[in-house]
């Protein structure tokens, strides 16, 4: 197959066999071998076969292999015609990427960053079945997490109230309902609040090098040669049973009403023994 070269970063994956529409793959030249070789490219091209796809199917720079919809892909679908992929809204929930920003500048983290990240390691619980050393959450505790979210942090000394006002709706969801998770959702998240987690869940120290909108750049604090901390994280063995459980009930009604499942056909993707503590520039 012959990919189609729309401009120096981005190529086309023209439509064929059973696609509905193209594929577009956002990278550099030097990237795309990478991906192409990669099981996620062939996720694009499946992806495009799913019923009320609009558009094309996307796939971003960071591009790779995740449960049946890649894992920085993007499609739409028709409110009428498609489907709803868990693979495509996120396997698993609240899991996201955040950025501390702190007021050093990077000459002053010179000659440090070894003794930084040993540091990052020891105070920070990664990998597989890692849990928080300074406690644990009992049942009671984690119904407060689960309805409160970042509220119950906040007033249990995890944070400030300010942090709140820089979170979506205030680091909570109106009318959660922790009854409506599974005991097995419970018991894998209840030791994991406050680790990082595994796969490829990261913690980076990095400098800001180049500003591309000096008015946000200001409005966020952040200035050129800062030094701030990229954070990825999040979900843990909860919010993946929570995703597992409801998969569950979607391929039963899925089955139940004669839907074409092939959207919710999902397929491992390799974890990491340990999570990324690194520096970048």
């Amino acid at each position: 197959m012959d990919l189609e070269r729309i401009h120096d970063f981005a190529w086309r994956i023209p439509k064929h066999g059973k696609m509905r529409v193209d594929g577009i793959v956002y990278a550099s030249k030097k990237m795309l071998g990478d991906i192409i070789s990669d099981e996620s490219f062939n996720q694009v091209i499946n992806v495009a076969c799913l019923p009320g796809i609009v558009g094309a199917s996307l796939a971003m720079p960071d591009i790779h292999w995740g449960y049946g919809f890649a894992i920085g892909g993007v499609a739409a679908f028709d409110e009428n015609a498609g489907i709803i992929s868990p693979g495509g809204v996120g396997y698993d929930i609240n899991c996201g990427v955040r950025l501390l920003r702190t007021e050093l500048e990077a000459k002053d983290i010179k000659g440090k960053k070894r003794e930084i990240v040993n540091q990052l390691f020891r105070d920070i619980p990664t990998g597989v079945g890692s849990h928080h050393k300074n406690f644990t959450l009992g049942p009671d505790d984690l119904r407060h997490v689960l309805k409160d979210g970042a509220q119950w942090a906040v007033k249990h000394g995890f944070g400030d109230e300010g942090d709140l006002e820089h979170i979506e709706a205030g680091g909570h969801i109106l009318g959660a309902d922790p009854e409506a998770v599974s005991d097995r959702a419970k018991n894998r998240g209840k030791d994991q609040l406050g680790t990082l987690g595994s796969g490829n869940h990261f913690v980076e120290v990095q400098e800001v090098v180049e500003i591309y909108d000096d008015w946000a750049a200001n409005i966020m604090g952040l200035f050129k040669g800062q030094t701030v901390v990229m954070i990825h994280t999040g979900s843990r063995g909860l919010g993946h049973q929570i995703c597992e459980d409801h998969i569950e009930l979607m391929l039963a009604a899925s089955r139940r009403y004669h839907r074409r499942k092939a959207n919710i056909i999902l397929r491992r993707w390799p974890r990491a023994r340990t999570s990324h503590l690194q520096t970048v520039k």
